[in-house]
Formats: C-alpha cells, structure tokens, sequence
C-alpha cells in the first residue's frame, strides 16, 4: 500500500505542478483572464484535478503570487550600492524595469480580477506600500525626500507608470527606462538648487 500512496503523492505534485505552470503560460501569453478549464486544458488535467489542487482561481493566484515574489523579492530588495542619488536612482530605475517588465502580464491579470479578491486587493496595497519603502530607503540616505517631490517620485516610478509607458505609449524597455530617469533626475535636480 504504500508504494501506491507514494504513486498518487508524486502524481499530485506533478499534476499541481503542471497547473500552475499552464496558468502561468497562458497568463504570460497575454490571457488575462484564464479559465479553470483552459487551465486544466494546458495542463492536460482534468477540470476535477485543477479543484482538487486549488479551491477556487484565488488559490491559484495566491500560488502564483508565491512564485513571482521568490523570483522577484530579491532583485526589488536587495541593499543599494553606495553613490551619490543619480547613482542609486539609476540603480532603482534599472532595478524596477526588471521587476515590473516580469511581472506586468501577472499584475495585469490580477488587477481584472482585484475587485472580487480579498488576496489581490491586498497583494495589490502591500505592492505599492513595498514601491514607496525601497524608493525612500533607496533615496534617503543621499535626499531628504518629503511632501510633494516623494509623492511625484512615487508616482514616476510605479509600476502604474510603467505599464501606461509599456503598453499605452508603446515605448521600448530602454525608452520607458529613460524616460522615468529623465524625468525623476529632472525633478530631483530642482530640489537641490
């Protein structure tokens, strides 16, 4: 008995395995919103199989959630390089057209489903509190960052500006890149006059 119970545990975590893998594929293909059963389609499961891994599609964003945060995390956090504030901005701006490039189908497809979700409306706020914190810690040590200048800075380099930059103005990832510097360098080069 308990080789077939070591068969079905193996079989389980392939099967939970290939559906988040479909989900992510579809979702990266530009599907924003993707069924249990064009998840369970890809994945060659059946419909039954994908509820048994997951309660609902909000398990499933949860899990995928999980993913793109142990991939991403490390690059978004880790401790800036010593510089002046150019430097450590350009660093941030680099940094954040990484992250928000990876993840934009990902956030896209949740923001769809964020007004009916307890788990993406606070994924959601927790992304933002996470972008204001690396930008002041990223800043502080070299600016005094306050009021309406941290507030224009929030906003420039957010993953909102980045995904209108991305897809409604159609700009390259060098150019969206560039032009967030530009513009931050601009109003950061004000503040110090």
């Amino acid at each position: 008995m308990p080789e077939s119970t070591d068969g079905r545990r193996v079989r389980g975590r392939e099967n939970r395995r290939k559906i988040i893998e479909a989900m992510l594929h579809l979702i990266s293909g530009g599907m924003i919103s993707p069924s249990a059963e064009e998840v369970a389609a890809r994945a060659n499961v059946g419909l039954r199989t994908v509820f048994r891994h997951f309660d609902d599609m909000d398990s499933l964003y949860r899990e995928l959630s999980e993913l793109m945060n142990a991939e991403l995390m490390p690059i978004a956090s880790a401790p800036m390089p010593d510089g002046d504030w150019r430097e450590r901005l350009a660093e941030l701006a680099m940094r954040r057209s990484l992250v928000f490039e990876r993840m934009m189908p990902f956030k896209i497809a949740a923001d769809v489903h964020r007004h009916r979700s307890e788990f993406l409306l606070n994924e959601h706020a927790q992304l933002n509190t996470l972008q204001r914190t690396i930008l002041r810690d990223a800043l502080a040590p070299v600016l005094r960052l306050r009021g309406t200048t941290l507030e224009v800075l929030d906003l420039l380099l957010s993953f909102d500006s980045w995904r209108r930059l991305r897809l409604d103005q159609k700009l390259s990832v060098s150019q969206a890149r560039n032009t967030v510097l530009t513009a931050a360098n601009a109003l950061l080069e004000a503040e110090q006059e």
